[in-house]
C-alpha cells in the first residue's frame, strides 16, 4: 500500500537501520526458505549498504526451515523439539543469506543472542561491541534468537522483540518489520470491512495496542500486537518503527525513498543514554517496589535519587544490584534502576531516613536506595506541572 513521499520518512532519514523479516514470509508460509524472497531483500539491503546506511538484520525462519527439513507439519510445544528443530534449520537459513548477500559482495555474520545476552550488562556491552565492530567493518550483521539453548524462562519469544532490542543496542534511528500483512488496521480487516487503515501514529499508545490484539500464525510466533509493542520498545530510545507488507516490491528501496509505505509509528521520546537505554529495556525484572506520592515526584519531576523513606512496600526476591521496577500506589511503573541494597534489607529500611539505615543494617553501604545516575524514568503528564 503506497502514498505520496513524505519528506520526513524515518526510513529516508536513518543512517542505521534495522530490517526484521518474518517467518511466514522467509519460508513460504512454512514450506521451506523461499530463496528468491531472501535474494530480494539481499538485493535491497546490499543497495541500501552500499549508500552508505548501516543495516542488520534480525531473521525469523529457523525454526520453520527445521520443520521443513524435519517433515513436521505443526510447530511442536516441547521445548527440547523446538530447540532440534532451530538447530537443523539455522544451517539452511544462514546458507541461505550468506549465498544471496555475496553475490552483491556483502559480508555477513551470524549474531545469536538469548535474553540473558541482554539482561546481562557484561554480555549487553560485548554484544553491542561486536555489532559496532562489524557496522564499521562493512558486514551486514544477521541476528536470530539463540532458540537451540534458549529456555522458556530466559527467551525473548518473539523476533519483533528482538528486533526492537537491537535497535535499542546500537541506537538505529527506524526498525523495519516486515511481515505478511500491509500494516495496522483500527480491526481486523477479514471480519470487519470498516476497518481503517494506520498509515501513521505515534508509538506506545494505548488506542493502537487495542487495535491491535490478535496472535500469530501456526508458522511463527508473533502476531500484530507484538510488532506494536516492539514499537514502543524502539522507541523507548528514540527509534521510529515501520510495519508493512514484505510482498511490496522493493519495499526497502522505496521507503528509504521517502515513500509511505505501511504503518510507521514515530517515536517521541529523545534518544537516551546507552546505560538508560539497557535499564529502560531490561525484560527482567527483579521485583519492585511501591512508592509514595511524594517518591514519584522526586523521580518523574525531578529526577532526584530514590531515599529508603519513600518506599511503602517491596515486591518480589532480589540482591544488591539487581534492575528493580518503581510504582506508584496504583502499581503504574514510574521508573526502574540498580538498587543499592537486598529485599530483605530494603523491607528493614524502607520508610526510614537514610541517616537511620547504617543503625539499622549495622553498616551503610549507600544513602541512596537507587542514584539517579543509575536509574530511568518515566515522565508523565500529571508530573510535568
Amino acid at each position: 500500500m503506497a502514498a505520496s513521499p513524505i519528506p520526513q520518512s524515518a526510513v529516508a532519514q536513518a543512517k542505521r537501520l534495522v530490517v526484521k523479516v518474518g517467518s511466514s514470509l522467509v519460508t513460504n508460509e512454512g514450506k521451506g526458505i523461499d530463496v528468491a524472497a531472501v535474494a530480494q531483500w539481499a538485493e535491497q539491503i546490499a543497495s541500501l549498504h552500499a549508500q552508505g546506511k548501516q543495516m542488520v538484520l534480525v531473521s525469523s525462519g529457523a525454526i520453520a526451515e527445521g520443520m521443513a527439513r524435519l517433515g513436521w507439519p505443526r510447530r511442536p510445544n516441547a521445548m527440547h523439539e523446538l530447540q532440534a528443530a532451530a538447530a537443523v534449520g539455522q544451517m539452511g537459513l544462514i546458507q541461505a543469506y550468506e549465498v544471496a548477500f555475496a553475490k552483491h559482495g556483502v559480508r555477513t555474520a551470524q549474531i545469536l543472542l538469548t535474553h540473558e545476552d541482554l539482561a546481562d550488562r557484561r554480555r549487553y556491552l560485548n554484544a553491542r561491541s561486536t555489532l559496532y565492530t562489524l557496522l564499521g567493518l562493512g558486514v551486514v550483521p544477521i541476528v536470530n534468537e539463540n532458540d537451540t539453548v534458549v529456555t522458556d524462562e530466559i527467551r525473548l519469544g518473539d523476533n519483533d522483540t528482538l528486533g526492537a532490542l537491537v535497535t535499542n543496542l546500537i541506537e538505529a534511528e527506524a526498525l523495519v518489520i516486515l511481515t505478511d500483512q500491509s500494516g495496522l488496521y483500527s480491526a481486523d480487516p477479514r471480519k470487519d470491512p470498516d476497518a481503517r487503515f494506520i498509515a501513521v501514529g505515534q508509538a506506545g499508545d494505548p488506542a493502537l495496542e487495542a487495535m491491535a490484539g490478535g496472535s500469530g500464525s501456526n508458522i511463527g510466533t508473533g502476531g500484530m500486537l507484538t510488532k506494536v509493542l516492539a514499537a514502543k520498545r524502539a522507541a523507548n530510545s528514540g527509534g521510529h518503527t515501520v510495519i508493512a507488507s514484505g510482498r511490496e516490491a522493493n519495499v526497502l528501496l522505496r521507503l528509504a525513498q521517502g515513500e509511505q509505505i505501511g504503518t510507521e509509528l514515530r517515536a517521541i521520546l529523545p534518544v537516551r543514554s546507552a546505560r538508560q537505554r539497557w535499564l529502560a529495556n531490561h525484560l527482567r525484572l527483579r521485583g519492585r517496589i511501591t512508592l509514595d506520592d511524594g517518591a514519584v515526584r522526586a523521580l518523574t519531576r525531578d529526577h532526584k535519587s530514590l531515599l529508603a523513606i519513600g518506599v511503602s512496600a517491596v515486591e518480589g526476591e532480589f540482591e544488591r544490584g539487581d534492575v528493580v521496577a518503581c510504582v506508584d500506589q496504583h502499581g503504574v511503573e514510574c521508573g526502574r534502576g540498580l538498587i543499592n541494597y537486598s529485599s530483605a534489607d530494603t523491607r528493614r529500611i524502607m520508610r526510614q531516613p537514610s541517616s537511620r539505615i547504617a543503625g539499622i543494617l549495622g553498616s551503610m553501604s549507600d544513602p541512596e536506595l537507587m542514584h539517579r545516575d543509575n536509574m530511568v524514568f518515566v515522565r508523565r503528564a500529571a508530573d510535568k506541572a
